[in-house]
């Protein structure tokens, strides 16, 4: 159980820095309103929050967190963009997941 609440953590947490990094993406990239701004600065402290309801050590989680980020970004590359990904990208997001999940839940001395 410990390792789905882990992976649906990390899932929401993916979530929230990628909605907080694409709202300013449309306002710098695509003229949308400077008011997405709020909303972007809002899921960003959500995803700082996220970040630190992890009980492993800091850097462990950041280790960790990038294989469930390339997973969710690759998803909403197929979902939000409307672009599928590549078999190479879901070889990539076989290997960064494995490694997320050997940093994990590899037993500690």
């Amino acid at each position: 159980m410990f390792e789905i609440k882990t992976v649906a953590l990390f899932v929401l947490t993916a979530i929230a820095e990628i909605v907080g990094c694409y709202l300013p993406y449309l306002w710098l990239r695509q003229g949308a309103s400077i008011w997405l701004l709020v909303p972007a600065a809002l899921a960003l402290g959500i995803f700082v929050w996220l970040l630190s309801l992890h009980p492993e050590a800091a850097g462990r989680v950041y280790a960790a967190y990038g294989g469930a980020y390339v997973a969710v970004a690759l998803a909403w590359l197929w979902v939000v963009d409307g672009i599928k990904p590549t078999n190479w990208d879901f070889v990539g997001v076989a290997v960064t997941l494995a490694g997320m999940g050997i940093i994990l839940f590899a037993p500690r001395a």
